[in-house]
């Protein structure tokens, strides 16, 4: 958990050599006054949550060359974390690291502590578990900060909707929001996306996405060791629980879900599906080992959603559209992988191509352009807020999550409108309070039980 590589040149690779760092965390603090750059110009971060992502995200931040950004403070609840994180951005960014054991926060409530170092315009990170989302976005307008916000945002139906009102508020203000769905700032998929909107392969009809891979993250935990304490644990194990990552489901596959309904242009109004558990015989995690959703838009296209974490199974990790008169390979590999490409008829075959993306250098680190946009948003006062999407996309991947839980239907609205909370009083948490779910006599956690409970994903 303590290690941190030398080069970060993207949040993706960061994550994949750091194993279980990358659990983000919830976060920290003592007050202090207010850090001023010297430069008029320097947009200052704090980074809250210090995890691979949070690593990762603040490393981009410093990576963008348009004007300069240095980072002030730092805040988790893992003291280790942040020291890990710290050392890692250092040697990616000395130049551009100015955060001394006074600015560096541990506890709960350190999320204020670090914001309380930036003036209004300067940015905060936020890469902790979706359940803080709304406490840290909340006093972020409060503090006339902008932000940068990993995904997901909302895993249940009240906090989606607290996030939607406000997303508003900071519009009003005029604040600038980043959301880390970085596929929409991949310049191939902008091209593709204007591509298909030009009818280059017709109406869309179907999309695919599929992300099947062995065991990864923290998504299958076996049984509380007895430190730290259960509530540490379980925001290490983030993964494992759906108060505090929306599962696996919503954790992995969001990026596929955005990124193909994205191309069709609208979010789906409904989700059917199915999903199961294999050879546990230890896992008290509440996550299933495979899903398959399919979502229904309003004109009667349909998505479908394939997602696996089983060892030696056979890996797919891309997607597609498909239109009345052709296709295309949105992403290749992975999230968001380069190159995406359109063709005749239904088959990808070279004959049939009409055409492959092309992206200078400069620009195919789609998490850097993430940060060079919204840099330029805050530089020339554009419009700039994702909160909206961001909400929406996690409360479409959390639609068909709940329909895999339940063995039910679930619409975009009766999941919107949901009065099943995961984490209520989150903001309210100390280090001594008991986790939001907790286990039985057994160390075993509620699970989806589909058919059996139908309305609601476990029963606490």
């Amino acid at each position: 958990m303590n290690q941190t590589p030398d080069n970060l040149t993207s949040r993706r690779e960061f994550i994949k050599s750091t194993g279980k760092i990358a659990a983000a965390s919830a976060l920290a603090g003592v007050a202090i006054p207010h850090v001023h750059a010297a430069e008029s110009n320097t947009i200052q971060v704090a980074l809250i949550g210090c995890g691979g992502r949070g690593t990762g995200a603040a490393a981009n931040a410093l990576d963008v060359k348009s004007v300069p950004v240095k980072l002030v403070a730092m805040a988790d609840i893992f003291e280790d974390r942040l020291n890990g994180s710290y050392d890692a951005v250092k040697r990616h960014s000395a130049g551009q690291v100015d955060v001394p054991q006074d600015r560096r926060f541990i506890g709960f409530d350190a999320y204020k502590k670090a914001m309380d170092c930036l003036k209004p315009g300067d940015i905060a990170i936020f890469t902790t578990p979706l359940a803080f989302r709304w406490v840290h976005f909340t006093y972020a307008i409060q503090k006339r900060l902008n932000v940068f916000m990993e995904k997901p945002l909302t895993a249940d139906g009240p906090t989606s909707r607290r996030m939607l009102n406000l997303a508003e508020e900071a519009t009003a203000k005029k604040l600038k929001v980043g959301v880390g769905l970085m596929s929409r700032h991949s310049r191939a998929l902008q091209e593709l996306y204007q591509r298909i909107q030009d009818g280059e392969i017709g109406d869309l009809i179907l999309l695919r996405g599929y992300r099947m891979h062995g065991p990864v993250g923290s998504a299958f935990s076996e049984k509380w060791p007895g430190k730290p304490s259960e509530l540490l644990w379980q925001i290490q194990r983030f993964h494992s629980f759906l108060w505090a990552s929306g599962g696996c489901f919503s954790d992995f596959y969001i990026h596929h879900i955005d990124h193909l309904c994205w191309m069709k242009n609208a979010w789906p109004i409904k989700a059917q599906a199915v999903g199961g558990r294999h050879y546990r015989g230890n896992a008290v995690d509440q996550n299933f080992d495979n899903y398959s959703v399919e979502y229904t838009f309003a004109d009667g296209a349909k998505m479908y959603m394939d997602g696996r974490c089983i060892t030696g199974c056979n890996a797919i990790y891309s997607s597609y559209a498909h239109g009345s008169k052709g296709m295309a390979i949105v992403s290749k590999a992975n999230d968001c992988g380069l190159p995406s490409s359109t063709y005749k008829g239904q088959n990808p075959d070279r004959a049939n191509q009409l055409w492959v993306s092309k992206v200078s250098r400069d620009e195919q680190d789609p998490y850097l352009n993430e940060w060079n946009d919204l840099i330029d948003a805050i530089r020339n006062d554009k419009p700039y807020n994702e909160a909206r999407r961001g909400v929406e996309a996690s409360l479409v991947t959390s639609m068909g999550r709940k329909a895999a839980h339940t063995g039910q239907e679930i619409a975009y609205e009766e999941m919107l409108n949901s009065q099943e909370e995961y984490a209520p009083g989150i903001e309210k948490l100390t280090m001594d309070s008991p986790p939001p779910l907790k286990s039985d006599s057994d160390g075993r956690y509620p699970i989806p039980l589909p058919g059996t409970l139908k309305h609601e994903e476990y029963k606490a």
